[in-house]
Order: structure tokens, then sequence, then C-alpha cells
């Protein structure tokens, strides 16, 4: 054995060389000496089954705990990830956007929404319209002109869908309502089939981009691909036809009829019109927003006005004095929809307990330092609403259904934060509001809700899903 020493040796000093050089020289290198502490998870596969598994609220909980309260470390869609925790997290990046950091999109979510064209573009670039746009088109002013609309179609699909049945699965007929509402009001299209031609392959969309992206037969990321390509088909012959209708009539002539023909109007600094692909991708993304986080919101809503009798009762009163003022064929205005005070309330304790997104994604833009942890260029950071929305020195029993919460100034800021903030903050904010508040109005003036399973199980897909679509018995009010 001794003999063989003088060989044995160099062969375990040289690797034990070669990785103490490695080490120096990445030392010296600039690379960061302080990243958030964390887990890189599995090669290849990150943390993304733990991810899975746990939920992004335990997740989330169970590594703050672990590793920092503030940010910590994981890989996520194949990604470096720094994932910015509470109020503070939030403050950071709502107010650091364009300084530090840009919209980025998982690859698996644009491969789905996007044209292959478009899905290695910058997401900026791929919007094409100014986000004043989206702005102009969903504030307040332009959105009153809406509520009507909202209300008349609540009060169909309620007599249509809801009036005949003792039992309904509010999940997928508030999916129904929301897409059917977003299809007349930014396309004018309210013909059934129609629609459907649109909400079949969208829904695989929505069920999949968020999947294991193997584009495999039978997988559900392979349906997101296959659904996006249909619905950015039906949209490309829509926003044809529609060009075309316009020219003949004189294009000024669309001005304020619906969303699309806004778009159709748009220019861009060199005079151009946008072309068809780029107001698919805006009107993909706005479906994108007013679909599956609207339905989410209106399912969370109706979920605990079943379970929590006493809400139900007060937000009835509410509805019934602001319908006492209206004869029956009159339709809810923007000053009934003001008065609804408390039944606002209880739609924000809705999306503070089960908020339709669980956050977003960005990309750094350069290196910076936060909570003296070092975040390198070209990271992915992500921040979690339920790292506030849980948290105790935020929300006393953060657990209790309390409307009360958000009486007088409410919640602090950055700490409530559903619809995001800052200069990213939803455009689409006001829209939902809209939407759940006539959606209630119409709901609990004609039916008393109780749930028929009363423990049911939420799981976590785009968006939170009760695993039985949330039936509820519907109990109709005695005239």
């Amino acid at each position: 054995m001794e003999a063989f020493l003088p060989y044995l040796v160099p062969l375990f000093l040289l690797p034990l060389s070669l990785y103490l050089i490695s080490s120096l020289r990445k030392k010296g290198s600039g690379d960061p000496k302080n990243l958030p502490p964390g887990s890189k998870g599995w090669p290849m596969v990150g943390e993304n089954m733990e991810f899975a598994l746990l939920g992004p609220q335990k997740f989330v909980k169970d590594r703050m705990e672990k590793y920092s309260p503030d940010v910590f470390r994981t890989s996520l869609l194949g990604e470096k990830m720094a994932i910015f925790c509470g109020a503070q997290g939030n403050k950071f990046l709502f107010t650091n956007e364009s300084k530090l950091l840009t919209s980025w999109w998982p690859q698996s979510m644009k491969k789905a929404l996007l044209f292959p064209e478009f899905i290695e573009s910058d997401l900026k670039a791929v919007s094409a319209l100014k986000r004043s746009f989206h702005h102009d088109i969903l504030k307040p002013e332009a959105l009153k002109h809406y509520i009507p609309v909202m209300d008349e179609l609540a009060r169909d699909h309620l007599d249509t869908d809801w009036k005949a049945n003792s039992v309904v699965k509010v999940l997928p007929m508030s999916k129904k309502y929301t897409f059917e509402l977003a299809c007349k009001l930014f396309l004018s299209v309210v013909d059934p089939l129609h629609i459907k031609k649109l909400s079949d392959p969208f829904t695989l969309v929505t069920n999949g981009m968020f999947s294991v992206p193997i584009d495999l037969p039978g997988t559900a990321y392979n349906g997101a691909i296959k659904g996006g390509k249909m619905v950015r088909e039906e949209l490309m012959r829509i926003i044809k036809e529609r060009r075309s209708e316009m020219a003949e009539r004189g294009e000024g002539e669309g001005e304020g009829r619906d969303l699309l023909s806004k778009m159709l109007l748009v220019t861009d600094e060199d005079g151009n019109f946008l072309s068809e692909m780029e107001i698919s991708n805006n009107i993909i993304g706005l479906l994108v927003a007013s679909f599956e986080t609207t339905s989410s919101a209106v399912t969370a809503v109706m979920n605990y006005l079943a379970e929590f009798p006493h809400i139900y009762d007060e937000v009835l009163k509410e509805q019934m004095a602001i319908a006492k003022t209206k004869g029956p064929n009159d339709l809810l205005t923007w000053e009934d929809i003001e008065k609804m005070k408390y039944s606002w309330n209880v739609a924000r304790e809705s999306l503070r307990l089960t908020p339709p997104a669980q956050g977003a994604f960005r990309q750094t833009t350069t290196e910076f330092t936060y909570a003296g942890f070092t975040i390198p260029k070209g990271w992915k950071t992500f921040w979690t609403v339920h790292s506030s929305h849980k948290n105790p020195k935020y929300f006393p029993e953060p657990e209790k259904f309390d409307p009360s919460r958000f009486e007088g100034s409410g919640p602090a800021p950055y700490t409530f934060v559903p619809f995001g903030g800052g200069a990213r903050m939803c455009p689409g904010k006001e829209y939902a509001r809209l939407e759940v508040l006539v959606f209630m109005h119409n709901v609990v003036r004609r039916f008393k809700l109780q749930k028929a399973i009363p423990n049911e199980k939420i799981v976590f897909y785009a968006s939170p899903t009760p695993v039985h679509g949330l039936p509820v018995h519907l109990r109709p009010h005695k005239n």
C-alpha cells in the first residue's frame, strides 16, 4: 500500500487544488458574494414539485420561516428566482418598476398565448399599445357605460343558467358569465356559437399555461398550445372582418363602438395602424385578465356569502335598499355602485383571503441589493400576495373573515395587493370591481346561498380553484 502512496496523494491533491483555484477565481470574478438564502432544488427540476405539492401559500410561508422573512431564492420554471415577501418587498418591487426591473412572462405562458413571431420579443413590444391606452379605456369615466351592459347580462345569465336549478356550480357559471361579458364589451360578439369558438380553446389555455411545460399529446401544456392557436385564429378572423367593415363605412365611424374598434384606430409614433397580430396580442392579454382573475374573484365572493349567513344578510340589506330606489326594469348606474360600500368591503376581504393571482413575475435589468442580499442581473423576481395578506402584523387574526378591516382608511399601504401596485397596478382593477359588485347585486337579490360541500378543498392552477366547482344550493327569496 505504501508503494502506491506517492501516486495516490497527487491524484487526491490535483482535484482538490483545481477546486480551490476555481473557488478563488469565482470569488475574484465579481460574482455576487451574498445571494439570498434558499435552495436550488433538484437539478433541472428546481423546486417546481414542492411548489405544486405545497401550493404557493405554504411554499412561501415555509421558506420565509426557514430562510428569511424578507427575500429568499429558489428555482422555478427553470429560472433562478428571488421571492420578495411582505409589504416592504411589495413596495420595493412596485416602486422600482422600470428602474431595476422589467415585465417578464414564463416561456410556457408566452408559447401558449402569443404568436410564434412574438415569443422572443420584449413584453412591451408584444403589447404594442401604450399603457396609457389601457388606462384610458378602463378608467371610471369609460367604465360607467359598461355598468348597464353588465347588469343586463347578469340578469339574463341568472334567468338562463341559475333560475331553473336548485344547485349550481359557481365556478363554471362565473366563468361563463365573465367570458360572455368580455366578448360583448371588447368584441361585440354575442352569438353563443361564436363565443363558444373562443371560450372552449381559451379554457384549454388557462388550464394548461402554468402546467409542466411538456408539449406531448394528452398533456395540459399541449392542450394550452393547441387552444392558444385556435384562439388566435378566431381572433384574427374577427379583427380582419371588423377592419374591412370599418374601411367600408369610413374608419372614424367605428370609434367608441367597442374596444376592438378603438384598437383598430390606434396608430404608433410613425402614424401606422397596429397589425392584426398586435391587436390580437392585446385582446388576449385583456381576456386573460378579465376572464380568469375576475371569475375567480366572483367565485371567492360567492363562497364566503354562502359560508357566512350574517355577512350575506348585511349585503342583502344594502342591495335591497338600492333596488327599492329603482323600477323593476331600471338597470344599475355608477351612482348605485358607489352606494355598495359594505358589499365592496366583503369583496375585498374575499380577495384578501382568496386572491385570484398569487403575485407576479419581473426580471432584473441590473444587479441590486435588497435586505442585505445581492440580486443579480437577469434573475427573475416574484412578489407574493399571501406574505402580506396572511401576515398578522398587518391583519390581526388573518384567517378570520372580517370586512370591517376595510372601513375608514383601510389596510396600510402595500399590504393589500390583489391587483398589484405602483406603476404596474392592474389597469383592470376598476373593471373587476364593477363586475363583482353587479354580480353580487343580482345574485343576493334573488337567492340565498348554501354550500353543498362545506369544506370543499381549494387547489391552485392559474388561480385558486374549488375542486368540485363550488356547488351551492339556491334558495329563492319569497316575494
